[in-house]
């Protein structure tokens, strides 16, 4: 099989799941997701077992694995260490598989899955903000979220069998990160269609973070460095990155405050091959608790633009480090349409304060961001220019995002540039693409994978091109009031044509016989006003 039969294969297995809650009622409920995301994952985790214990000895099927001794067994664990999730013998799916005709079966599924998390929460917990653990599994899956009693025996054989069915085997697992985000994508996709609610967009789209990755990396190869996203959502922009460098020679920092996006991240960690990340994911508010105060070398995100903060807005500016990580201040809050508050500006101060001097980072914003002629928009374009620590913008197409309607455009920053690199570069991408309907009716962008190279090798190779890129110097960017607009700096274009004096005359006669005509309607609507201001009266009331 090839790619592309493999995707085949675990998108079918994704399909039968839905199936499953579908036709037990499930389908659209709000713990559906859970279900999916949740069985989907002890199906990777235990294949991925099997393929490490395999991997290391050739004799390691599950037949001999069972006959092992139990000090032979936990040898056997000892030895993958991290490769894979610790399981019991007893918790594989083949195992399980031979129970599904006992009573009250849907319990020892739940067991199951309460011993894997249990037994490897050192490794696939995440953090919340208020150090409490978040499990890899709910405790109760089935039980919690079907609350028919009489359906959960069957919901449970139906998963149990239809993962026993599907067999994932080394092609998968060296398969990648370009097969994963495909497959993370189309699991997800049912459950994105709000764009994650208020807060935040659980996926970004790939081609948005394909750019991002490879214009921040470029032509370098960094090694042993911290990537970090401080509203990961489900960590699109932080794989991408991780993949473009490498995810042996990156760490992985997050930090979001939807318990369901750092889900979701955890479970885009393990497919990615970033298990080891899966410690610094952390679930909370990074506005007022900033659980990553370390600097990071890489920042990427796509941030809620707005949002009601309202009743926490004056916590912000009471914090300690205010003054040095919200140096343009904190959006006021308005009487009306609290909802509207530009909550982008915080993350936009809260990115610039966590890199490292030399770090780079990439920000999704609303375009209008980049010509606000005041405000807190305003100060942190300045700082931005100032400091010589903008390296440039990219417009992306309208409707890119399907969940939103805004236009966007993606800053980047680099605290590492030379004193002597005096020019931002700055591409208008916003007529490239192609409109698609999506299956819910909205309307979105896409770009073609050349598309996305012209943007990418333009904006790495600082290459101007006519009406869609151009290098800007400092001081010009200055004296335009630090508008990042690129249209604003393209050459005015004059066209000249050719013309005989004949031509010539023709044309003069016909704009002056325009002009006199315009001047006479002029004169004919002077004299109206005159004649009825003639016939005012004057009328006292009592």
């Amino acid at each position: 099989m090839d790619n592309t039969q493999y995707s085949s294969l675990v998108k079918q297995l994704v399909d039968d799941l839905k199936g499953v809650f579908t036709t037990a009622g499930l389908g659209g409920e709000a713990g559906e997701y859970k279900l999916l995301t949740q069985s989907f994952l002890y199906k990777f985790i235990n294949d991925k077992f099997l393929y490490e214990a395999k991997a290391f000895d050739a004799q390691n099927d599950y037949d001999t694995i069972m006959k092992m001794t139990d000090d032979d067994y936990e040898f056997l664990q000892m030895d993958l260490g991290n490769k894979s999730a610790k399981i019991k013998r007893e918790d594989l799916i083949e195992s399980l598989f031979n129970y599904q005709n006992e009573d009250d079966f849907y319990t020892l599924f739940d067991a199951t899955l309460n011993d894997i998390a249990v037994d490897n929460n050192d490794i696939y917990s995440v953090e919340t903000a208020g150090n409490t653990q978040v499990r890899l599994f709910d405790s109760n899956l089935l039980r919690d979220n079907i609350l028919d009693g009489a359906q959960r025996d069957v919901v449970a054989r139906a998963i149990i069998n239809k993962l026993a069915e599907t067999k994932f085997d080394e092609h998968i697992f060296a398969a990648g990160f370009d097969f994963f985000s495909t497959i993370f994508e189309y699991m997800i996709k049912d459950y994105n269609k709000d764009g994650g609610g208020k807060y935040a967009e659980y996926y970004t789209p790939h081609a948005v973070a394909k750019i991002i990755a490879q214009i921040l990396v470029g032509n370098d190869q960094p090694e042993n460095v911290r990537i970090y996203d401080p509203a990961a959502g489900s960590g699109s922009l932080l794989m991408t990155l991780a993949s473009q460098i490498g995810t042996d020679r990156a760490t992985v920092y997050s930090q979001d405050i939807s318990q369901k996006s750092s889900n979701l991240l955890r479970l885009n960690l393990i497919l990615n091959g970033l298990s080891h990340s899966i410690k610094n994911i952390v679930q909370g508010n990074t506005i007022l608790n900033n659980k990553h105060p370390e600097k990071m070398d890489f920042i990427v995100s796509n941030p809620p633009f707005k949002l009601d903060f309202s009743e926490w807005r004056d916590d912000v500016e009471a914090l300690p480090e205010y003054n040095d990580r919200f140096f343009a201040g904190v959006p006021k809050t308005p009487k009306k349409k609290k909802s509207a508050m530009a909550i982008y500006e915080l993350f936009i101060q809260h990115i610039i304060y966590s890199l490292k001097e030399n770090g780079k980072a990439a920000v999704v914003v609303p375009t209008g961001f980049l010509t606000a002629q005041t405000g807190i928009d305003k100060k942190i374009r300045e700082k931005l220019v100032d400091k010589n620590w903008l390296a440039g913008v990219v417009s992306m197409p309208s409707n890119i995002f399907a969940t939103t309607g805004t236009n966007v455009s993606v800053v980047f920053i680099d605290k590492g540039r030379a004193e002597d690199q005096e020019e931002v570069f700055l591409v208008d991408a916003s007529k490239l693409g192609s409109k698609v309907k999506e299956d819910n009716g909205t309307q979105k962008t896409v770009l073609s994978n050349s598309e996305e190279q012209q943007i990418i090798d333009s904006f790495v190779n600082k290459e101007a091109i006519e009406d869609f890129s151009i290098a800007v110097k400092l001081v010009d960017v200055k004296a335009r009031n630090y508008s990042l607009s690129a249209g604003q700096y393209f050459p005015v274009k004059i066209e000249y044509m050719k013309m005989t004096p004949e031509e010539f005359t023709e044309k003069m006669v016909f704009y002056q016989d325009k002009l006199d005509e315009l001047f006479n309607k002029d004169k004919e609507l002077e004299d109206d006003i005159k004649s009825n201001l003639m016939n005012l009266n004057f009328e006292e009331r009592g």
